[in-house]
């Protein structure tokens, strides 16, 4: 079957090089990964110590975060590289002070993953959550490079344990150890044989809770708001839009109403001012307005969204319809209530945090509607409901030590 992967690695490595002639993401995707080992030839000397750490995207990036900074203070001396697969992560933290070399990881053929490995030359290799690459886990242990899997989640219908993926198990010998999310992935890896298993939660509630911590003034929003009621909707698709919307036109002035798409591309945010009957600002015009005057701020730039949430009384996060939910937790550890939509089953917090009630799945405009308007209405429900969520995440920290313990322990 490696045979059978290594024939496809290449064939779809040629169909995007057609295809992203059309598709400015896909472009992106193969672009990027033209320049990967003259960039790594260039930051890393051959004498130099490194570790290398892994993420998919940009939500894995931020559960490896707290990894990676006491990774600095436990190898001081080592550089720290961080590989993204997807353009949705690379091209927002390619320029982040957090690792020493930011690059895309080249799709796993052989050759690449001998020439990423010979460039980087890690000591240490740690995969986040998911993304288990054939070849580049056969190198790894072919040169003895000790690999850790992080925040791993593991579920019954993956590939290996299927039948037709029984051959992607070997694969899994290259970790030395798998730190999982949850007893289920502990379970299913013990059911293959693979006892270096420990549940110790995700890191991703270290990275929020540190949020907390750090200043999260935005004066603007401030002004925005007025000290009114405000309602923000993260990351949010045209699917999560016809639920809300409706509500937002016909709301009291005395709600504030706060709109970071996913989306920011200049047709859609035209698109999504053009439905909204109150008066709107964006974040590109909002110069020389008094934005208090505005009932609607649309966020039509990134890397504000974590911020904003601290000035939220209520979030609606998107993504719960068919994209894949967005973080949760980042509006959730400022002790807020929090609406989804309801596809969240692949997503450990939700599935606890929808328990706890603290976030409340909708399917329809009208549930929608029902829980907006007792939320809007009633400050004592809106406080005890947000609270769930500021304690539940208080007591799922510690995962980021217990990996670095065992890292100190068996360097």
């Amino acid at each position: 079957m490696i045979h059978i992967y290594n024939i496809l690695i290449h064939f779809t490595s040629f169909i995007l090089r057609i295809i992203a002639f059309f598709n400015p993401k896909l472009k992106l995707f193969v672009e990027g990964r033209k320049s990967v080992f003259n960039q790594l030839q260039n930051k890393i000397n051959s004498n130099d110590k490194t570790i290398w750490i892994h993420c998919a995207s940009l939500g894995e990036f931020e559960q490896g975060l707290p990894i990676i900074e006491q990774l600095k203070q436990v190898y001081p001396n080592h550089k720290t590289i961080v590989s993204f697969f997807s353009p949705s992560g690379y091209e927002v933290k390619k320029n982040s002070s957090v690792a020493d070399v930011i690059t895309y990881l080249p799709l796993d053929t052989k050759k690449n993953a001998k020439q990423f490995l010979k460039l980087v030359h890690p000591d240490m290799a740690i995969f986040v959550k998911y993304e288990f690459w054939p070849n580049y886990l056969t190198q790894l242990k072919k040169e003895n490079i000790r690999t850790l899997l992080v925040s791993g989640i593991f579920r019954q219908n993956q590939t290996f344990f299927k039948w037709h993926g029984k051959w992607m198990l070997k694969f899994l010998n290259s970790f030395e150890h798998f730190f999982v999310q949850n007893e289920t992935s502990k379970l299913l890896l013990q059911k293959i044989n693979k006892t270096n298993v420990s549940v110790n939660g995700d890191t991703r509630f270290d990275r929020v809770s540190e949020i907390v911590k750090r200043d999260n003034s935005l004066p603007f929003i401030e002004v925005f708001i007025d000290k009114k009621t405000t309602i923000v909707y993260g990351s949010s698709w045209p699917d999560d839009e016809t639920i809300y919307l409706n509500h937002l036109n016909n709301s009291p002035n005395t709600i504030k109403h706060i709109i970071a798409p996913h989306n920011i591309n200049n047709s859609h945010i035209e698109k999504l001012k053009n439905s909204i009957s109150k008066p709107v600002v964006l974040h590109s015009e909002m110069h020389n307005k008094n934005l208090a005057e505005y009932s609607v701020f649309i966020i039509d730039t990134i890397g504000i969204l974590t911020k904003i949430y601290s000035y939220a009384s209520i979030a609606y996060v998107g993504g719960g319809f068919k994209t894949g939910l967005h973080n949760t937790l980042e509006p959730a550890v400022f002790g807020i209530p929090i609406i989804i939509g309801p596809e969240y089953d692949k997503f450990q917090e939700a599935i606890d945090l929808v328990h706890l009630k603290g976030m409340l799945p909708v399917s329809s405009e009208n549930e929608y509607n029902q829980i907006i308007s007792s939320l809007v209405t009633n400050k004592t429900i809106r406080e005890l409901t947000g609270k769930k969520n500021k304690i539940y995440i208080a007591k799922k920290k510690g995962a980021t030590d217990t990996v670095i313990n065992y890292i100190r322990k068996t360097r």
